[in-house]
């Protein structure tokens, strides 16, 4: 008997045992607790008790609607726009794109407050089933170097710079399914202090060309170079680098082999900043090398500097046995530059210039087109291949009949090490459809749909 019942019983006898004798009222409470399963002092206290009323039915109080569809189709919009970034980032860049929002979709003045008062926290939730649908894949071929060593210090320590022109920078590289033969590589360099970052593509790993694309970059810092911390690998660790950075008076460390947490801000931007765009396809031609070029020396690193906003890491507080981490306000690299009052007045000036004649939307759109050029541009042969979605039934038979594990995957043609779980990677041909997981061409592949 459940509760209800028991509830029910107690109404139905109450009356009865009230008005019973005493030894009509000790059988019907030995009946009630045999019933029941009641201790009889509790039984006792409950016949006793106040009269079991019949309860009401709870009337579910459901909360109106907060946002309008519009607002949530706008706010998805530009989060897709401006590349998925963090509630709290995706906050503070709704007001400072707001005009070409404005412009874009007719805002009415109600879904424009709507847009601009709803909080970080809401917009994880409203953005929840989009999230799910994007993949964090990490790939990499750093090999490490063994010269000089002894000579270049190690940086273990906490980044507690006030200064622009401390940077950490990295390789990423665009080898697809085989590390054989000269392929491309991304050269990126971030700025501790202002979240500043560049990128520059290199054909192979060559110690000239990493320093001639190092002192590319250097040349369009709004600040001075003045340090250089990057991982072991012999790209980096090499006389040819050491010796052009003891010319130009710039700071050269590096981190400890195997701990990537030690080069953590660049690794962050790997991602978000060239494998969430690039995908894992092989480029191994001068010619993808210099439309890459095109790509991250104009529009993309404008639109990353310009006009997104990040946070930046203040401490971390114990509270019990969970790490509270404390960021200060999202801001744009270039706001934080202009805080500094080391960088040159006149570069501030031209960018400040600059981002008043430029569109986010547009040069999204911009951006959308390069990259399906780059995309043309890879080595399809040596590129990681598209795999078919399966349905849950046929997975299931799938993982019966194969089992799990590397001998599976081999067994089913998923070997692919940049693909180890089987989705379809950044511009991955399937049946004549293009597969895209970067959200840059989303407009793309709805055009393809269309």
């Amino acid at each position: 008997m459940g509760n209800k019942g028991r509830w029910e019983y107690l109404r139905a006898i109450y009356e009865r045992y009230r008005q019973a004798g005493r030894k009509a009222k000790k059988v019907i409470l030995s009946e009630f607790c045999a019933n029941t399963g009641y201790h009889r002092k509790y039984a006792i206290r409950l016949l006793n008790g106040p009269r079991p009323e019949k309860r009401r039915i709870r009337r579910e109080r459901r909360r109106g609607v907060s946002y309008h569809s519009e607002t949530l189709a706008v706010l998805t919009a530009v989060w897709e726009a401006a590349g998925c970034p963090w509630s709290v980032r995706l906050k503070a860049l709704l007001p400072q794109w707001m005009p070409w929002i404005r412009k874009r979709f007719r805002l009415q003045p109600g879904i424009e407050k709507q847009l601009l008062k709803i909080s970080p926290r809401q917009m994880d939730r409203r953005l929840k089933a989009q999230k799910t649908q994007r993949r964090r894949r990490l790939y990499g071929r750093t090999k490490p170097g063994y010269l000089l060593k002894h000579h270049i210090p190690v940086k273990t320590d906490r980044w507690d710079v006030e200064s622009p022109g401390f940077t950490e920078v990295d390789l990423v590289s665009h080898s697809g399914n085989s590390a054989s033969g000269e392929f491309a590589h991304t050269l990126n360099v971030t700025d501790i202090h202002t979240t500043w970052t560049e990128s520059r593509a290199v054909l192979g790993r060559g110690e000239e060309a990493v320093q001639r694309a190092l002192n590319e970059i250097a040349t369009k810092l709004p600040f001075a170079l003045l340090g250089v911390d990057s991982d072991n690998g012999s790209e980096f660790i090499n006389w040819h680098l050491k010796s052009w950075c003891e010319q130009k008076q710039i700071q050269l460390t590096r981190g400890r082999p195997y701990k990537k947490d030690d080069n953590a801000h660049i690794e962050q931007k790997n991602w978000t900043h060239v494998r969430k765009l690039l995908g894992w396809d092989r480029y191994d031609t001068h010619e993808a090398v210099a439309a890459m070029n095109d790509l991250y020396g104009r529009e993309l690193r404008l639109w990353l500097n310009l006009f997104l906003p990040s946070v930046k890491l203040l401490k971390k507080v114990r509270v019990g046995s969970k790490v509270r981490r404390v960021y200060d306000p999202p801001r744009t690299p270039f706001e934080r530059v202009k805080a500094c009052p080391q960088v040159n007045p006149e570069q501030v000036a031209r960018l400040e210039q600059l981002r008043k004649g430029l569109d986010p939307f547009q040069l999204g759109r911009i951006i959308d087109r390069k990259l399906e050029r780059i995309a043309r541009l890879a080595n399809g042969r040596l590129s990681p291949k598209a795999v078919q979605h399966l349905l849950p039934e046929t997975a299931q038979e799938t993982r019966r009949a194969n089992g799990c594990g590397k001998a599976a995957r081999k067994k089913r043609g998923l070997g692919n090490p940049a693909n180890p779980a089987g989705f379809p990677l950044s511009h991955s041909r399937n049946n004549n459809k293009l597969s895209v997981t970067f959200q840059m061409s989303r407009q793309h592949q709805l055009r393809l749909h269309s």
